[in-house]
């Protein structure tokens, strides 16, 4: 099941980056960014009590007297809005209500989605009354916090996985694979869902960007059943002026959050971008199924072994996710077209796939006979058990003497035996390494 995404959304200034960077950068109950992440920390891998969910930090949105920066600043709020299970409301105790402030919150009343009104910088216990203004945006009873020293956020974060519950019984049957594809603009994204789906659902144009949105759409074929998302391309940081097109680069990276299988679609002509390699790097931290397609290979002029030559220096650049599955097809022609959702159906069935614990043991217990653990700080560890914890990825947990004795090359030795030995290609899995005392 999908971690549910909350979005902290409110004008410029009150300290939503802050409160961001808080969260993030704590222990209390939250992990650091992930890798692959945009460099301006749009997002980060959060945990509280028992949940765990993604927050995202957005721009501030501050209504202008010029009409069309008026619309476009609506515009940013909505998408941000529409992607979020949950919205953190962020306003500032020391100004009061804003207009500003008033304009957000129409929003997110029109919205629906639940709601968590949070004042920042009461910084003192005597500055609470402060809060009591922020009744008249009606939008429910506020928190008071202090994000800069780390105030309240623990009442902040109670209130806010209340909503959790009722988001995740609306998630869709799980009978469904969510395949999110991804790359840059105009490398035909929305051409190949719209030749799988066999009709004109995505827009379909030579000019970069025009996808905006992710886009959902359902296909039941042979394979299984799939909700098809199409994404916006996302260009290198550099290039997006455009600021609602900032927000459908959070829009994709929600995308792949909610995602089982994420496609990376490659440009046959153009080759493989370092952008390429920062969403699809983002989808091989959370450990996704991935699968990656070179698109418009009809373009290419082949000689001798031309697949082979490209699919090696494709696993050259992507070597961190060496389990990856490549297929070359024509979008256009539809060349190996009807080979996608086979290859795809693969790759979330080894997501999907649990291994017997006693099968388990017997495959980590020859694999430590055949090398055994480096000795790491004058201490070599010992793996005395392990099991199957979850799927969607397949997730390890192993108990051993001293986590801190795990050299890295050992962890990445163990990984590649549980893949030689289960095939779990095309997919991520997660291995934990849990201290548990020698009787």
């Amino acid at each position: 099941m999908a971690k549910p995404i909350v979005a902290i959304v409110g004008r410029p200034n009150v300290g939503k980056s802050t409160l961001f960077n808080k969260l993030a950068g704590k222990r209390i109950s939250i992990v650091e960014d992930t890798p692959g992440v945009t460099r301006d920390r749009i997002y980060a891998e959060a945990e509280w009590l028992k949940y765990n969910f993604t927050i995202i930090d957005t721009g501030g949105i501050e209504p202008e007297s010029d009409d069309i920066i008026v619309s476009q600043m609506r515009r940013q709020a909505q998408i941000a809005i529409e992607t979020a299970d949950v919205i953190l409301f962020l306003v500032d105790g020391k100004d009061g209500i804003t207009p500003a402030d008033s304009e957000v919150a129409l929003m997110l009343r029109k919205s629906k989605k639940p709601v968590v009104l949070v004042v920042n910088k009461v910084d003192r216990l005597n500055e609470e009354d402060n809060a009591y203004e922020f009744y008249n945006l009606g939008i429910g009873d506020p928190v008071a916090i202090s994000a800069t020293q780390a105030l309240g956020l623990g009442d902040m974060l109670d209130r806010l996985v209340e909503h959790f519950d009722e988001v995740m019984l609306g998630e869709e049957d799980d009978e469904y694979i969510r395949i999110a594809f991804v790359g840059r603009p105009n490398v035909g994204k929305s051409s190949l869902i719209n030749k799988l789906l066999g009709e004109e659902r995505n827009i379909v144009s030579d000019i970069p960007g025009t996808t905006r949105d992710a886009v959902d759409s359902y296909l039941e074929t042979e394979e299984g059943k799939f909700i098809l998302v199409d994404t916006a391309g996302i260009r290198r940081k550099a290039k997006i002026k455009d600021e609602i097109e900032r927000y459908s680069v959070v829009r994709t990276y929600a995308a792949i959050e909610r995602a089982d299988l994420c496609i990376l679609i490659i440009d046959a002509k153009s080759g493989i971008s370092e952008q390429d390699k920062k969403i699809i790097g983002y989808a091989h931290e959370m450990s996704k199924a991935i699968m990656v397609v070179v698109n418009k290979w009809d373009l290419i002029e082949k000689e001798t072994n031309t697949m082979n030559k490209f699919k090696k220096d494709l696993q050259c650049e992507l070597s961190f996710m060496s389990y990856a599955p490549y297929l070359f097809i024509s979008a256009k022609t539809g060349q190996r077209v009807h080979k996608v959702l086979e290859l795809a159906k693969q790759c979330y069935d080894n997501y999907n796939k649990r291994i017997k614990t006693g099968v388990l043991n017997d495959v980590i217990s020859k694999a430590v006979m055949m090398k055994e653990p480096p000795v790491v700080a004058l201490t070599r560890l010992k793996i005395y058990y392990v099991t199957q914890i979850g799927t969607k990825p397949p997730t390890f947990v192993f108990f051993v003497n001293n986590p801190e004795a795990l050299h890295f090359s050992y962890e990445r030795y163990l990984e590649n035996q549980l893949r030689e030995s289960f095939d779990f290609s095309g997919t991520g899995i997660k291995m934990e390494f849990r201290e548990r005392k020698d009787r």
